[in-house]
């Protein structure tokens, strides 16, 4: 199967440089002379479809901005944590995705709260779900960012609202004000049954109501965030030191 200069330009248009790249290499190889059209054809779709998503899922994965990109939910030290590994992997299937619902990482310092979101993260661009990592403070000030432009804070709840996965880390971690409150509340709102979030927090579920303000705001994200929840306790075990140890 050889390819002329013009049937070579309109694949390169259609983006199919995958294509090219394997005929090309058929052409060198003795035992493809042997295999049928559908044979060739049917490798040739096989390989441009491997490469097309793998290209999907790199530009997600780098989309995605992850805390710890090499993240993998097989490099996770569940003897180290209170994680369950048959339901940590259960989780790793992404159907709380489908049924919009939230996860939540909650332990000490360095116990792997972030290391597990991102793995859950690149599970999910592996689905083809659009997914974004942001912790908690740099959000917050891109709002402060936002909010000296006309509609920019609109816009901003506008852009994390429309992630199918959206992973917080270091929630709660700092005192807020009333707007940020306001801020997180709109987002949690256009958030709530549509999509699903992971939270990566130091704080227990008894502590987030008065660092949420301990007002009306307060209960109704308690309600939207807690009651639509998996709790996952990382323990108090500080991974970076056992891995550090280990290493």
């Amino acid at each position: 199967m050889m390819l002329n200069n013009e049937t070579r330009r309109k694949l390169r248009e259609l983006n199919l440089e995958e294509m090219i790249q394997l005929i090309d290499q058929q052409q060198k190889h003795a035992h493809t002379v042997t295999q049928t059209f559908e044979e060739r054809f049917e490798a040739i779709v096989d390989h441009v479809y491997q490469e097309k998503y793998n290209q999907k899922v790199h530009g997600l994965i780098r989309r995605a901005k992850f805390r710890i990109p090499n993240a993998d939910v097989t490099g996770m030290y569940y003897e180290q944590r209170k994680i369950n590994r048959n339901q940590f992997q259960e989780l790793s299937t992404c159907r709380f995705i489908e049924n919009n619902m939230n996860v939540i990482f909650a332990g000490f310092t360095g116990s792997g709260k972030t290391y597990c979101a991102c793995a859950l993260g690149k599970e999910a661009c592996k689905l083809g779900i659009r997914t974004r990592y942001i912790r908690l403070p740099d959000l917050l000030v891109e709002r402060d960012e936002a909010s000296l432009v006309t509609k920019g804070v609109t816009k901003l709840i506008n852009k994390y609202a429309n992630y199918d996965l959206l992973i917080l880390d270091e929630w709660l971690l700092d005192s807020l004000s009333e707007e940020e409150i306001h801020f997180i509340f709109e987002l949690v709102e256009r958030r709530y049954d549509t999509s699903s979030t992971i939270y990566c927090t130091q704080f227990m579920k008894k502590d987030w109501h008065q660092r949420l303000g301990g007002g009306v705001h307060a209960d109704a994200m308690m309600d939207r965030i807690v009651h639509n929840a998996v709790w996952y306790d990382t323990g108090d075990k500080n991974i970076r030191e056992y891995e550090a140890k280990i290493r």
